[in-house]
């Protein structure tokens, strides 16, 4: 099983490494290089796990993999980016109330432009990090762990192998940045074992990463001032405590519900003539 674990988790990381330092592509940021990065991660990614679930999991289905058909992992999918999306706005009106933070469009962009790029932000996030990211570490590597390990163990090893794969790509080089990711695997994974697929998760992914990329880094729409609180309060910290604990009550909620109409008595049968057998 440990072979099995780092032979997947190389692979990974050599894909990540092939995308970023072994193509053509500028090392400059611009939209296309964006494009063009994403799509041949989702196209290396996915392939690339669909061969090894034969080898790894003895061909085990996609949805024992945690990605059932989109048809009923939309809901989750909606649900993750909710749970991140709320605390998150809840963050955003702490820091631009309280004048911690100012956010203005950038220069040369206008509103509709902002709007367009924050729609290409959720393509581009989905194909090059929330889908193939989420496959490979919340999906095969922990379908893998929790075979061997109890569920919290399991767990932490994802987070702490998606940390060091979040190093050795160069996106987490300083002790904060690794921390982002470890917390960020784990929160990602608690939403792998409470809803059983990692729908839920590729939401939360998506919603984050977007309006991460929309305010910060290269390409941004908006210039910030204060990034450092609106970072803490409405992009990590806040988000990741809170949104566990919304997607808990949710699901609570739902059992509740289910069992509630589970629960509600029915119209009582009739006897059928010439039995003997009472209803019930």
């Amino acid at each position: 099983m440990a072979a099995r674990v780092l032979a997947v988790f190389a692979g990974a990381v050599l894909v990540w490494l092939f995308v970023f330092h072994g193509t053509p592509l500028s090392d400059d940021y611009d939209r296309p290089t964006h494009a063009a990065r994403a799509v041949l991660t989702s196209l290396l990614v996915v392939p690339g796990v669909a061969l090894a679930r034969r080898p790894v999991l003895a061909g085990r289905s996609w949805t024992e993999l945690g990605l059932p058909p989109p048809r009923a992992g939309g809901p989750r999918l909606l649900l993750g980016a909710a749970t991140w999306a709320v605390p998150s706005a809840l963050g955003f009106a702490l820091c631009l109330g309280s004048g911690l933070t100012t956010l203005r469009l950038a220069p040369r962009t206008s509103v509709a432009e902002a709007v367009a790029v924050a729609g290409m932000l959720v393509v581009l996030v989905f194909l090059y990090e929330a889908l193939p990211e989420e496959l490979v570490f919340r999906g095969l590597l922990m379908r893998l762990l929790l075979d061997v390990l109890r569920p919290w163990q399991a767990n932490t090893a994802q987070a702490a192998l998606f940390a060091l794969y979040g190093f050795l790509i160069g996106a987490a080089t300083s002790p904060d940045r690794l921390l982002v990711f470890f917390v960020f695997g784990l929160v990602l994974g608690t939403f792998r074992l409470a809803t059983g697929n990692i729908w839920a998760g590729i939401g939360f992914h998506l919603a984050f990463q977007t309006v991460a990329q929309l305010v910060e880094g290269d390409g941004a729409a908006f210039d910030v001032e204060g990034a450092g609180a609106l970072g803490v309060l409405a992009l990590g910290a806040l988000p990741f405590a809170l949104g566990p604990t919304l997607l808990a009550s949710f699901l609570a909620l739902l059992s509740v519900r289910a069992l509630r109409r589970r629960g509600r008595p029915g119209r009582p049968s009739r006897p059928v003539r010439g039995s003997r057998t009472p209803p019930g």
